[in-house]
């Protein structure tokens, strides 16, 4: 009898411990699944129908790795991937690799309010309304909010999108297809075809994440002891992030590609839908889209106020006043508003942003990953927490693919002109 309360003791002690570790890893999972990634999975789906399936297996053990090496250097130094750059790369370096990202993730924003105009305009409510609103409602959130109050919302947020999988299950997918797209993969030598590919990449494993992942493991204060229970917040935030868009291009394969249905993007994904699953699985489509966009537009220009403030010495983190981290705040808030106005200047190309804003992820991404993999291997940094030699294979591996992909997207092109 004691030692079963004392195991059941055991238990409840190490769940709290988990519970109380829990965040990081499934938020930066969640967000992943942003209105830019869900455009890029339902045009995949749409035009390739389950052809691309096979890219988020790959995409899934890359991320698994990449999340993985964020949390251990967070924990290990204390310090933002944008610290570390700053310091073993220079001022130079880190400016131009920041400014990149820095226009890159106001291009994702303005997507996410994108996101949030194209769903609530399905459900009859204008974008001069749910934008502006949506905008103070997130800067609140995050400039007068803390860090735990934000982490419990951003939680809800998480499972909200798992109404994708209902969506999904409605359209009646073949399931036969599905199974020998994974274990058949193709893929097509054409630039737009490569350009899906980097942009599904890009979307899937974005820059943005491995600095907020590393801020974010700072800011709750976790500690290498407990590192087993964050392996697992990042492997349940990966399973997430697949899974979602997984199902997103199962709803989009199964709908849209069966009826030669082309779509530019998640809006009309869940127009689309209507007649050909009916008005539940649109509305269920347009929730997920819109609880997407919400979340999205919350982290995106925060990681980014994160990473431009460590990278050039300014203090950030939710929990400090407004006083005491300006440029972090300043540049959070103006990130929100030049998005916002963006999405409201009308006939604004909303799909070319959304589109090549994932693209642009997936040409960046190798220069953060050669960033990242280069720290992580410094002893004097990381000491006994170097990478093993697996963790970078697949590492170095990812960067060579990704370039390579990025290389043929540029030269593709020239050849065909020849």
């Amino acid at each position: 009898m004691f030692r079963t309360k004392l195991k059941e003791s055991h238990f409840f002690k190490k769940l709290a411990i988990f519970f109380a570790i829990v965040g990081p890893g499934i938020i930066t999972g969640s967000v992943d699944n942003d209105a830019g990634g869900i455009t890029t999975y339902s045009v995949a789906g749409a035009v390739y129908g389950y052809g691309l399936i096979w890219t988020l297996i790959p995409s899934f053990i890359v991320l698994m790795v990449i999340q993985e090496m964020n949390a251990r250097m967070g924990i290990v130094t204390g310090k933002g991937l944008s610290d570390l750059i700053r310091e073993n790369a220079g001022m130079k370096i880190t400016f131009f690799i920041f400014i990149g990202l820095l226009f890159s993730n106001i291009g994702n924003t303005t997507t996410e309010f994108a996101g949030v105009a194209g769903s609530m305009e399905i459900f009859g409510v204008s974008k001069y309304i749910s934008v502006p609103v949506v905008a103070v409602m997130v800067w609140f959130l995050v400039v007068k909010g803390t860090y735990k109050i934000a982490e419990r919302i951003f939680l809800i947020f998480s499972v909200s999108l798992l109404t994708y999988v209902v969506s999904a299950l409605m359209s009646k997918p073949h399931w036969g297809e599905i199974g020998s797209s994974i274990i058949h993969p193709e893929l097509e030598m054409s630039t737009q075809s490569l350009a899906m590919v980097i942009a599904l990449v890009g979307t899937t494993i974005a820059p943005w994440m491995q600095f907020y992942m590393q801020s974010s493991v700072i800011e709750k204060g976790l500690k290498m002891k407990n590192f087993k229970y964050t392996l697992i917040d990042i492997t349940v935030g990966c399973v997430a992030t697949v899974v979602v868009a997984f199902f997103i291009m199962v709803a989009c394969g199964s709908t849209l590609h069966m009826n030669g249905v082309q779509i530019n993007e998640a809006k009309d994904a869940a127009i689309s839908l209507r007649p050909l699953a009916g008005n539940l699985a649109s509305q269920v489509f347009a929730f997920g889209l819109f609880v997407a966009s919400v979340f999205s537009a919350t982290i995106l220009p925060l990681a980014t106020a994160f990473y431009v403030s460590e990278a050039f010495g300014f203090e950030a983190g939710i929990d400090k006043k407004w006083d005491e981290a300006k440029e972090f705040y300043t540049l959070y808030t103006g990130i929100l508003v030049i998005s916002a106005i963006i999405i409201l200047i009308p006939n604004a190309p909303l799909i070319q942003i959304s589109i090549w804003s994932q693209v642009i992820n997936g040409i960046l991404l190798p220069v953060v990953l050669v960033s990242m993999i280069l720290l992580i291997n410094n002893k004097k940094i990381m000491g006994t927490y170097v990478n093993k030699p697996l963790q970078n294979i697949i590492g170095w591996g990812a960067v060579v693919v990704l370039t390579g992909l990025s290389l043929m997207l540029l030269v593709l092109p020239l050849i065909s002109r020849l």
